[in-house]
C-alpha cells in the first residue's frame, strides 16, 4: 500500500537515510513498498537491493514536482518504466522548462495524481491517489463516480515528531527563509508516516475498489534489474573479435616501438596478456580509451597514463602509459586478472587547460545518449550545518560564524543554540545536494538514460543522479579523465621554450632525463621547487635524506611519502635501510631476491603479490585476492579468513615452518592497507622528472609556466622568487609588454594582470587585445583614449609601474590621469575620429622614497617585487650562518634572520608542532621544527621575516633548525604614510605564508616500528 516514499535524496525534504527506511518497512511486516524520490533515481538501485535482501517487493518510481508543487508520481511497471520516466524528466532537465500538469502517454508506468491535480480525462494506466484524510470527500457526487480509478496513497517523509520538525528545517533551509516564514504549502503533511497494514487498510473500509486497484499496481510492478551483467559500451569495433584483432595489431604495432624486433620477453607478456583482456572481455575498454589517447596525440596534447594501468605492457604499447612494466618488475595481475570480473581503471591526467577538449571529443565521438559523467551526493558538512540550521532559526551572522567555526564545546549554551545543535548533529551525513564526480566518464552500451535521470550542469556535460559506488554496483565502470597543474607546467613549458628559444623539445621521450648527471644532482639536493610531486617541504626533505640521484629510488620515495606508508613506519625504515645497508638481515631469502630494490620492505602493493606467490607459492592472481582483502577492499571476515587459510595451507605445502609463515603474514597484514601501487608512483616519477629536466635546463621558462598554472604546492611569490634565482629579471606589469598571464622576454619576465588584485579579468583581456589591434601604448594619454577604463582601474595600473615606460614618475600619472578622467564615464564614450594632440601639463616635482614602490607592489600583489623582503627591514643584521651552510653546524646553535615560505602543522604524543620553511638572505631554502613547548612562547604571527634561534639536527644529510626562540622582525615605516600612524605597518600585515593542517595520527617512533632488521631464529 506504500506507493509513496521518500527517503533523504529526496534533498531538502525526506528525513529518513534510505537503510532506515526499509529497515521501518521490514519491522512492520510490509510486503512490497515503492521508493518515489522527489524528480530523482539517485537510491534506487541500493533500494532494490535492499529490499530484496529483507523479502520485500521493490517498486521503482519517481515523484515529479514543479518547483515545489506536486504534479503526479510514477512507478515503473518494469526496467522499460524506468527509462521511460528518465528520459521524460531529462528532456525538462536539458531544456529547463517545467514539468507538464499532465503526465506524457508513458507505456511501462502508472501513474498517480494527487488529488489537487486530477485531469478531466484519465487514461488507462493514470489513477488518483487518496490519502486517508480525504476519505470524506468520496461521499460528494463528483468523486464518487470516480472511484473506479482511485488508489491508496499514503505518502512517507519521515518517523518521528522530531523528525517532522527536521522535515520542515529542510524546507527552511531549502527555501532560504526563517523558521517563522514557512507556509503549510511548503512542508508535507503530519501524516506523512510509515504505519502498520492493518491501520491502512481499516482507513478504506467500504471502498474494495482503491484497495484492489492498488493491489493491482503492486502486483503488475516487477522491476527487475541485473546488477551482474556489465553496462558498458561493449565493443569498440562490431564485435567482440575485431575488437581482439584490433587490439592484437596495435599491441604488435606498440611492442615494435617500445621494444624494437625480437624481444621475447616483452613478446610473451604480451600475448599473455591479451588473452586474458580477451577472456575478460576487455578489449572494447582498452581500445576506447586508445582511441582517446590517439585523439589527444593529433592535437599534441600531452597526457599522463597513471594507476594500476601501468602494470600492462598493452597499455604501454599503445601509449596509454609511459611506464615499461618489464624495468621495474610491475606485474600485470595487480591490474586484471581472471579472479577480477570488473574492467580495468585507467586515471590519464591532462593539462587543465585542455582538458575540455578531451571531454567534448568523448561526448561527440560515443554519443550524448550514451555518456554522462558520474555524479557525486555532497553532504552537509559540519559548517555548512550550523551555518544553515542557523539561518533558519533566526541568527545573526556573526553568531553563525562562531557556530561554524567553533567546535560544540566552545558553543554558546542557551535554548536556540541547543536547538541547531540537536538538528545540526540529525542532519550530519544527510545528502544536501547532488554534483558532478571531478573525473568519472561513463559510456554506456544501452542509452545512459536507461540507468539515470540526467542532469546538466553550469559546467555543460550531463551527469548522472548516482554516485560512482552505485555506477560500479550496477555494472558501469567509468574512465577517469582527470586534469592537474602539473602536466600544464610541463606542457606550457615545451611551448615557451619553442617561442623564447626556437628549441623544440620532445619531452614524451621520458629517456631524456632519468640518467642525466645534472638532473639526478638536482633532484639529490632537493633543489625540486615547482617540480611535480616533489616540491612539498616534506618530499624534498626526503630526496635530502636518500641523496635521491636516479630514477628507482624517486620511484620508491613517491611511494613513502604517501601518508599510510609513513604512518606505518615504513618510511623511517626505508630511510635507515638506505643509509645503512650493512645494518640489516634480510627476513628471508625471498625477500631479498623479490625485494632487493627496497631493502626487503614491502613499499609498493606489488610486493604483497611477490611475497604470496615467491614466498607462499599462490598464484599471481591469488596473491591479488589477499592483497584485495588485506586492504579492506569490500571483502568480508569470512572471505579475509578464507584468503588466510589459504595463505598458510599453501605455506605448509612449501615446508616452510609456521612461525616463520605467521611472522611474515603479520607483516603482510601490517603493510596491505597502507602500501602503495608502484606502478602509479612510477607514473609520478615520470612525471616529475619531466619537470625536473626542465627545471633545470630551462628554468625561466619552467617558472613562468608554473606561474602561468596558478603554481603547486606554494603561492605565486614562491615561484617569482625561484624565477629570479635562476635568473630572470622580474618586472612589475605593463601595459606595453604584460598579458593576462606571465610574458617572457628572453630573461624579461613580466607579471601577467592576472595576479594584480583588483584589477578586473576583462579590463586586463582588453588591454592586450587592444594593443594587438593597434601597436603599442604611446603614452598614458594614448592609453586612455584607447581603453575604456575608469580611475580606479588607471590607478591600480600607475601604481603597480605599468606606465613606468613613459619616463614620468607615478605621482606625475595620477595627476594627469585625474584631469583627463575628472568627468569620465566610460560606457559614453564615443570613438574618436581624430585623436586629439597630447597635452602637455606643468607638474611639479615630488620626491619619492626608493621603497615607495616595494609597498604600492605589497599592496597590489601581495609581495615586493622591485627589491626583497629583506631590504625592507629595520635591522641590518641577516643572521650569522647561511642556509648553504647548514651542514656543517651540526648540534650547534644558530642565529638566522629569514622569510618565511609556508608551515605544516603535525600531531605528535607531546602535541601539536609545526616545520617551516624559510629563505634566506642569499635567497636560499633552508627547513625548522617547532615543538609544542617553544610554540607557547614563541608562536608564528604570520607572514615576513623572523629572527630564529635554534640548533641544527643534521639527519641524514639533512639539516633541520630546532628553534628554540622566534621572533618576528618589523618592516620599516611606509612612507607612503608617514604622517599616519595608523597606516604605516599596515602593509607588512598583508605578506602572506602557506599554512597546511594535518589530520592523522602521530607518527611512530623508531623504536615503535615492529619490522625485524634481522632474520628470525629456527
Amino acid at each position: 500500500m506504500y506507493l509513496n516514499c521518500h527517503s533523504f535524496h529526496s534533498l531538502r525534504y525526506g528525513t529518513i537515510p534510505l537503510e532506515d527506511l526499509i529497515s521501518k518497512a521490514a519491522a512492520l511486516g510490509l510486503t512490497a513498498m515503492a521508493l518515489t524520490d522527489i524528480n530523482t533515481v539517485t537510491g534506487i538501485y541500493d533500494f532494490v537491493k535492499g529490499c530484496q535482501a529483507a523479502g520485500i517487493k521493490p517498486i521503482a518510481g519517481m515523484e515529479f514536482r514543479s518547483g515545489h508543487k506536486l504534479r503526479y508520481i510514477g512507478l515503473a511497471k518494469n526496467a522499460a518504466g524506468l527509462a521511460e520516466m528518465n528520459r521524460f524528466l531529462t528532456r525538462h532537465n536539458f531544456e529547463g522548462t517545467e514539468l507538464p500538469s499532465a503526465a506524457p502517454d508513458f507505456e511501462n508506468v502508472f501513474v498517480i495524481y494527487p488529488l489537487e491535480n486530477v485531469p478531466a480525462v484519465l487514461k488507462e494506466h493514470e489513477f488518483i491517489g487518496i490519502r486517508p484524510e480525504q476519505r470524506p470527500v468520496l461521499a460528494s457526487s463528483g468523486w464518487k463516480n470516480r472511484i473506479d480509478k482511485m488508489v491508496v496513497l499514503q505518502p512517507v517523509t519521515f518517523r518521528t515528531r522530531t523528525e517532522y520538525r527536521l522535515h520542515k528545517i529542510l524546507r527552511a533551509i531549502d527555501l532560504n527563509v526563517v523558521f517563522s516564514r514557512l507556509s503549510e504549502a511548503d512542508y508535507c503533511r503530519q501524516t506523512e508516516v510509515m504505519v502498520g497494514l492493518d491501520r491502512i487498510l481499516k482507513c478504506y473500509d467500504g471502498y474494495p475498489q482503491i484497495i484492489s486497484n492498488t493491489e493491482k499496481i503492486i502486483t503488475e510492478c516487477r522491476f527487475e534489474f541485473d546488477f551482474k551483467t556489465p553496462k558498458n559500451k561493449k565493443f569498440y569495433t562490431s564485435s567482440r573479435k575485431d575488437d581482439l584483432q584490433l587490439l592484437t595489431t596495435l599491441a604488435r604495432q606498440g611492442l615494435e616501438w617500445r621494444y624494437g624486433d625480437h624481444n621475447t620477453e616483452a613478446e610473451s607478456r604480451m600475448l599473455r596478456e591479451l588473452k586474458v583482456i580477451d577472456q575478460l572481455g576487455f578489449s572494447g575498454y582498452f581500445l576506447i580509451t586508445w582511441d582517446i589517447i590517439r585523439f589527444s596525440n593529433s592535437h599534441g596534447f600531452l597526457h599522463i597514463g597513471r594507476g594500476s594501468g601501468a602494470n600492462s605492457i598493452i597499455a604501454y604499447c599503445l601509449g596509454i602509459t609511459d611506464i615499461c612494466p618489464l624495468e621495474l618488475d610491475l606485474y600485470f595481475e595487480r591490474f586484471l586478472n581472471l579472479n577480477r570480473k570488473s574492467p580495468p581503471d585507467f586515471d590519464i591526467d591532462w593539462s587543465w587547460k585542455e582538458r575540455d577538449v578531451i571531454l567534448e571529443y568523448i561526448f561527440s565521438r560515443y554519443g550524448c545518449d550514451h555518456v554522462a559523467f558520474c555524479g557525486t551526493n555532497v553532504e552537509f558538512k559540519y559548517r555548512s550545518i550550523f551555518r544553515e540550521v542557523g539561518k533558519v532559526f533566526g541568527l545573526p551572522k556573526e553568531e553563525l560564524d562562531a557556530l561554524a567555526k567553533n567546535p560544540m564545546a566552545l558553543h554558546p549554551s542557551n535554548e536556540v543554540v541547543r536547538e541547531v545543535q540537536q538538528y545540526g548533529m540529525m542532519l550530519e551525513k544527510y545528502p544536501n545536494q547532488r554534483s558532478m564526480h571531478s573525473c568519472g566518464i561513463l559510456i554506456s552500451e544501452e542509452p545512459i538514460t536507461n540507468y539515470s535521470v540526467l542532469e546538466m550542469p553550469p559546467k555543460g556535460f550531463p551527469i548522472v543522479l548516482f554516485d560512482m559506488h552505485t555506477a560500479e554496483d550496477i555494472g558501469l565502470e567509468k574512465f577517469d579523465i582527470l586534469s592537474q597543474r602539473g602536466i600544464g607546467h610541463i606542457d606550457d613549458s615545451v611551448k615557451l621554450i619553442e617561442k623564447n628559444r626556437g628549441i623544440r623539445l620532445n619531452i614524451r621521450d621520458t629517456a631524456i632525463s632519468k640518467d642525466q648527471e645534472s638532473c639526478n644532482s638536482f633532484l639529490s639536493m632537493g633543489k625540486t621547487i615547482g617540480c611535480f610531486y616533489i616540491e612539498s617541504p616534506a618530499m624534498r626533505g626526503l630526496l635530502r635524506r636518500l641523496k635521491c640521484d636516479n630514477y628507482k629510488t624517486l620511484v620508491a620515495a613517491s611511494s613513502i611519502i604517501r601518508p599510510g606508508v609513513a604512518q606505518s613506519g615504513m618510511m623511517k625504515e626505508y630511510i635507515f635501510r638506505h643509509n645503512h645497508p650493512d645494518r640489516f638481515e634480510y627476513f628471508h631469502p625471498v625477500f631479498e631476491q623479490q625485494l632487493g630494490d627496497t631493502y626487503g620492505i614491502m613499499v609498493y602493493q606489488e610486493d604483497v603479490i611477490k611475497i604470496a606467490q615467491h614466498y607462499g607459492g599462490l598464484s599471481a592472481a591469488d596473491g591479488d585476492i589477499l592483497r584485495r582483502a588485506m586492504s579492506g577492499k569490500g571483502r568480508s571476515k569470512a572471505a579475509l579468513q578464507k584468503v588466510k587459510d589459504n595463505f598458510f595451507a599453501s605455506c605448509a605445502a612449501q615446508g616452510h615452518p609456521l612461525a616463520l609463515s605467521t611472522e611474515i603474514y603479520r607483516q603482510i597484514e601490517s603493510f596491505a592497507g597502507y602500501s602503495f601501487c608502484k606502478a602509479h608512483s612510477a607514473s609520478y616519477a615520470v612525471e616529475s622528472y619531466q619537470s625536473l629536466y626542465l627545471k633545470v635546463h630551462y628554468p625561466i621558462e619552467f617558472m613562468v609556466a608554473v606561474i602561468n598554472n596558478q603554481g603547486g604546492f606554494y603561492r605565486t611569490e614562491v615561484y617569482v622568487h625561484e624565477a629570479r634565482m635562476s635568473g630572470a629579471a622580474v618586472h612589475t606589469p605593463c601595459v606595453n609588454k604584460s598579458e593576462f598571464e606571465t610574458t617572457l622576454y628572453g630573461s624579461d619576465v613580466y607579471l601577467g594582470f592576472m595576479h594584480l588584485q583588483g584589477l578586473e579579468s576583462k579590463t586586463a583581456l582588453l588591454i592586450q587585445q587592444e594593443r594587438e589591434k593597434n601597436g603599442l601604448y604611446r603614452s598614458l594619454e594614448d592609453f586612455i583614449n584607447r581603453v575604456p577604463i575608469g580611475i580606479e582601474d588607471i590607478q591600480i595600473l600607475i601604481f603597480i609601474g605599468a606606465f613606468h615606460f613613459t619616463g614620468k614618475t607615478k605621482n606625475q600619472l595620477l595627476v594627469i590621469a585625474r584631469l583627463i578622467l575628472v568627468d569620465f564615464r566610460p560606457q559614453n564614450r564615443a570613438p574618436m575620429l581624430l585623436e586629439e594632440p597630447v597635452k602637455e601639463f606643468v607638474l611639479p616635482e615630488l620626491e619619492r622614497s626608493a621603497f615607495e614602490d616595494a609597498f604600492d607592489e605589497i599592496e597590489l600583489l601581495g609581495f615586493p617585487v622591485s627589491c626583497s623582503p629583506f631590504d625592507l627591514l629595520q635591522t641590518p643584521f641577516r643572521g650569522n650562518v647561511m642556509a648553504k651552510d647548514l651542514l656543517g653546524h651540526h648540534k650547534k646553535q644558530v642565529r638566522m634572520l629569514a622569510y618565511l615560505i609556508s608551515r605544516k602543522h603535525v600531531p605528535t604524543k607531546m602535541g601539536a608542532m609545526y616545520f617551516g620553511t624559510w629563505i634566506d638572505a642569499q635567497g636560499e631554502l633552508f627547513d625548522t621544527a617547532h615543538f609544542t613547548d617553544s610554540l607557547a612562547k614563541y608562536p608564528f604571527q604570520g607572514g615576513g621575516c623572523y629572527l630564529l634561534l635554534g640548533s641544527v639536527e643534521v639527519d641524514y644529510h639533512f639539516p633541520t633548525i630546532t628553534v628554540t626562540k622566534m621572533a618576528k622582525m618589523p618592516f620599516i615605516p611606509d612612507p607612503r604614510y608617514e604622517h599616519e600612524n595608523d597606516w604605516k605597518y599596515r602593509a607588512q600585515q598583508k605578506i602572506r605564508e602557506d599554512v597546511s593542517m594535518t589530520q592523522r595520527a602521530p607518527y611512530p617512533q623508531e623504536h615503535e616500528i615492529n619490522i625485524p632488521r634481522l632474520k628470525m631464529s629456527n
